[in-house]
């Protein structure tokens, strides 16, 4: 039987070989973490290599996503859909081995990591859900939701202001199913960290809520062993222990500095580790009893098999409960959802009301919310403005975690990556809000929603220079530009009551990608509809008013501006100008249309169109070309009532009907 350090320089050996032959890559984090991650994988790790998906698996997130030859040996050497194949084409085009790793690509690999900070926040996220879930659901003698989150993290990690915002949350809501390894190797890319982290680690967490367990030998098996052992007995804290480890542990020559951890060893380098270690394989050579001591799969099965069995008699005794798990961890909203979306859109239509549509969007929490129980709801410490609470709302607290609610603080970033994780572990939909302006702050967060195509709703309120008297700092100008710029993120920007009725529903039924609506401060005027255009606001644009004859002039508008479109296509029309007023609430979803209905609403024989947003004009031009014209904004917004601003930035009737009457005398 092979000894533990044999187990751990597999991993070394796998890791600087893959990098090698890549001619890029990180060697140095996964040969100093391999000891840790042999105690782990092997010693506690719940998972199943046949059923990456298994619900009750453990959460494995490596963090410092840079030393992804880490996770990529220990998925392949445990036995998942990993060959040495992929392993030798690490980072190559199309390869399961990316760089970094990426959600949807090797099996197992349960988040998209890299941008530091990220991943750990994620965990947070996971480890939230799971205790959530375990509120929900379990019951006594029916513990069917149970499983731990673990998370590797460098200095890297921890530097990033991120983790400070979610580490923060999870100590005070008290996720004691969350282990983090502090990668404890005083060197990042610049040399010893000494320079530039000098933080008390341990004394921060401490500080947080976190059991800390300082000051472990990364390289000593029972020691790890022991803190794990210890972080999983203490289910009212997070643990963190803290890893004393050397970088590119095994390299003689290049261990314990900066030049092992992005850049190859080099050839001689990779001989001297393989002498040193004592590994007289050839790359990418593993003996069966290595891998024989890895084998994950057989117990992984057993494992799998002793939770169906439990299920089956929680099914037993309550019945309703185990279907309604099933269906949330399968993503599947409930059956009837659609049909009651419609029709409570179908009301929002009749009803015809004129109201801010961030109020709107509370309606429509409170019309969808008592039919998904699944919705995870939050904001960055602006419920009151983002209006993202509802009737059935309750609060989570380390306590009393069976909520719906998350009351995420002044923290918008982390609020941002903890629902992804959360969307990653499934079982739960996540929505959560801050005002547009403060997208910002989040921005790469959504990106990696996007990126890894989750089910996540980011909700943001106060949408423009409408939002008046905050002045400039607050006030969005550029930022739906930057969200509809992003790949696969639906950004919806809603003109009344009835399309963000819409715009939420195609939100929680869009399962490949995230969802960004944006809501209004501002009271916004009901619009008459037909119940063809009630049908077509899915489609993210619509012709909402039309010309009697073929149009010479087209408007196109979105969200408050949607009205001001209106009022003023009327005034041209009144002069014996035939002119069209198109809705565009999802550029991107209209997008998506085939080519016939886009020429059905923007016949390509008008030119003369003009666009009518609150936000940075650049966006438009894709629409109206290059000779049309945007009323939009090219500066930063200014402090005053809502009424001036709009006035003084040219979102009048007058104004719109100056600039379309300049457009058509050309």
């Amino acid at each position: 039987m092979p000894s533990r350090t044999d187990l751990a320089n597999a991993i070394r050996a796998l890791s600087m070989d893959a990098v090698q032959r890549a001619k890029s890559g990180h060697p140095g984090a996964p040969m100093g973490m391999a000891d840790i991650a042999e105690v782990l994988w092997n010693d506690f790790l719940q998972h199943n290599p046949a059923n990456p998906h298994w619900p009750n698996r453990d959460r494995f997130v490596l963090s410092n996503g840079h030393g992804s030859m880490l996770i990529y040996s220990l998925l392949h050497l445990t036995g998942y859909e990993l060959p040495m194949a992929e392993i030798q084409n690490f980072r190559q085009l199309h390869s399961l081995t990316p760089g970094h790793p990426e959600y949807g690509y090797a099996p197992g690999v349960e988040t998209t990591t890299g941008p530091l900070g990220q991943g750990i926040s994620n965990a947070v996220g996971m480890a939230l859900a799971e205790k959530v879930l375990a509120a929900q659901f379990n019951r006594p003698g029916h513990a069917v939701v149970d499983h731990f989150t673990y998370a590797f993290a460098g200095d890297g990690c921890l530097m990033e202001g991120i983790s400070h915002e979610v580490c923060s949350l999870a100590g005070t809501l008290g996720l004691g199913k969350l282990i983090v390894f502090y990668d404890d190797n005083g060197i990042s890319i610049d040399g010893e960290v000494e320079g530039w982290f000098t933080d008390d680690t341990p004394g921060r967490f401490s500080a947080y809520g976190w059991q800390v367990i300082a000051d472990v030998d990364g390289h000593d098996a029972a020691a790890v062993r022991r803190a794990i052992e210890a972080g999983r007995e203490n289910s009212a804290q997070p643990t963190l222990i803290c890893c004393k480890t050397v970088i590119g542990k095994g390299a003689p020559n290049k261990q314990g500095t900066e030049s092992c951890h992005g850049a190859p060893l080099g050839d001689e380098e990779i001989a001297a580790t393989r002498e040193a270690i004592g590994w007289p394989h050839a790359p990418f050579v593993i003996p069966e009893e290595i891998y024989a001591g890895w084998d994950a799969r057989e117990a992984g099965a057993q494992r799998e098999q002793a939770w169906e069995a439990a299920m089956q008699a929680y099914a037993a005794d309550h019945p309703d409960l185990a279907a309604e798990l099933r269906r949330r961890l399968a993503g599947d909203l409930p059956e009837d959802f659609e049909r009651y979306a419609r029709d409570y859109i179908e009301q929002c239509q009749s009803k015809g009301e004129t109201i801010a549509s961030r109020k709107a969007s509370q309606n429509c929490l409170n019309a969808y919310g008592p039919v998904l129980p699944e919705l995870l709801g939050g904001s960055a410490d602006l419920a009151g403005s983002n209006l993202t609470l509802w009737d059935g709302a309750r609060g989570i607290t380390g306590a009393d975690a069976s909520g719906n609610y998350v009351y995420y603080g002044v923290r918008e970033f982390g609020m941002s990556a903890i629902m992804n994780g959360v969307a990653l572990h499934g079982g739960l939909v996540p929505y959560g809000a801050t005002f547009l302006m403060f997208m910002e702050y989040a921005r790469n967060a959504v990106r990696m929603a996007a990126l890894m195509k989750l089910r996540t709703i980011f909700v943001y309120t106060h949408d423009s220079i409408g939002l008046g008297e905050d002045g400039p700092t607050h006030q969005p100008v550029e930022q739906l530009t930057a969200l509809r710029a992003t790949p696969n993120l639906l950004t919806w920007r809603p003109c009344d009551a009835v399309e963000s009725a819409v715009a939420w529903r195609e939100a929680l039924l869009r399962t490949g990608g995230p969802t960004a609506l944006i809501f209004s401060r501002q009271a916004l005027q009901h619009q008459a509809r037909n119940a063809e255009q009630l049908e077509a606001i899915e489609r993210g644009a619509y012709i909402l008013r039309d010309s009697r004859e073929h149009p010479e002039l087209i408007l196109i508008a979105t969200g408050s501006e949607v009205q001001l479109a209106m009022e003023a296509a009327e005034k041209i029309a009144a002069e014996g100008r035939q002119v069209r007023v198109v809705s565009m609430p999802c550029a991107e979803r209209f997008m998506e249309q085939e080519a016939l209905y886009r020429e059905k609403v923007l016949p390509s024989d008008v030119l003369a169109r003009v666009a009518v947003e609150a936000g940075h004009v650049d966006y438009w031009y894709k629409f109206v070309g290059l000779d049309g014209r945007v009323v939009g904004m090219n500066t930063f917004g200014e402090s005053a009532p809502a009424a001036d601003l709009m006035a003084h930035f040219g979102f009048t009737v007058d104004s719109v009907v100056a600039v379309a009457e300049e457009l058509l005398q050309e």
